[in-house]
């Protein structure tokens, strides 16, 4: 899969391709949904390329950045997500103030008939673009007519509530890990190189693989978590371990403020992960977060929450 990360470096001698555009944070059944169709209208229409356009950094984080969303996905993770749904290239468009006041039609210009020479374009229902988001489904439908692609519109997925972005975010603030978990079609994780903490979980006999929570990052409610912790890099790379997970800041413990993941491999404490990249997947929630008035309280606490997270991932 090639990466395009301006619509200048696309080569000339591309070809017609299916299109597809969104912000793709999450990558989300519904984005899925989106990407396959993408795919079978390429057979329809007998082009064999598809290209995902996607928006770095996310555009609200741009134009109102005191509301930006935290990302559910790096660009990196949205990328490796996106190939394996199926795309067969992307085009990360460098999102930024200029090309925020592109019209609807010089975003079909530029990027749909110039940069990739779209035979169609496959987006979802409720999709808008171009400067105040002025252009719809109805704006690239009249384009095609002049510019020879064809439109299709996929709509939304989901139960009463639809899949989105948003929704995910929103099980995430909640704690509900399995619900996001539904809507993502993967359990949530997230990724980070291991740091050396303040090592009390190792003096309490429960070891901890500390990894921060970037800045802007979206992560669960504070909590305990049943999950998975799969080491990616150095000796144990490919290693994928059952964990119980802890987000937030340990308010037993006064001043400690910085919020991470400690991940607290079941039964092992012969790992030395410093420096080691490691992704953590949450699949339930043990409970919430608690400050207790002893150590000693905080340690049947967390040999409850081991049991719980044996019982939950069946370990």
């Amino acid at each position: 899969m090639q990466v395009w990360r301006d619509n200048s470096l696309v080569p000339d001698d591309l070809g017609r391709t299916v299109v597809t555009i969104g912000n793709f944070d999450g990558m989300h059944l519904g984005h899925q949904h989106v990407v396959r169709r993408a795919g079978e209208v390429a057979a329809e229409v007998g082009v064999d390329h598809v290209v995902a356009v996607t928006f770095d950094p996310h555009p609200i984080a741009v134009l109102r950045p005191e509301h930006a969303p935290p990302t559910l996905t790096t660009i990196d993770e949205r990328l490796r997500l996106l190939g394996d749904a199926g795309v067969d290239d992307v085009l990360v468009v460098p999102f930024s103030r200029e090309i925020a006041g592109w019209t609807p039609e010089e975003f079909i210009d530029r990027i749909l008939v110039e940069a990739l020479h779209a035979r169609a374009v496959v987006v979802g229902a409720n999709f808008r673009f171009g400067n105040r988001a002025r252009g719809d489904i109805h704006t690239l439908r009249e384009a095609g007519e002049t510019h020879d692609f064809v439109v299709e519109a996929v709509e939304l997925d989901g139960g009463p509530q639809v899949w989105s972005s948003t929704y995910v975010r929103t099980c995430l603030a909640a704690g509900d890990v399995a619900g996001a978990a539904e809507a993502l079609g993967r359990p949530f994780c997230t990724r980070g190189v291991v740091m050396e903490g303040d090592k009390r979980g190792r003096e309490l006999g429960y070891p901890t693989a500390n990894v921060p929570v970037a800045p802007g990052a979206a992560a669960p409610a504070d909590g305990v978590y049943a999950g998975r912790l799969r080491i990616l890099s150095g000796p144990e790379a490919g290693s994928d371990l059952p964990a119980a997970i802890s987000v937030g800041t340990n308010p037993t413990f006064a001043g400690e403020r910085e919020r991470r993941v400690e991940a607290y491999v079941l039964d092992r404490t012969d790992l030395e992960l410093y420096g080691v990249e490691v992704e953590v997947t949450f699949v339930d929630r043990v409970r919430g977060m608690v400050r207790f008035d002893s150590v000693d309280d905080l340690l049947v606490a967390m040999a409850d929450d081991v049991v719980r997270t044996r019982e939950i991932l069946g370990a």
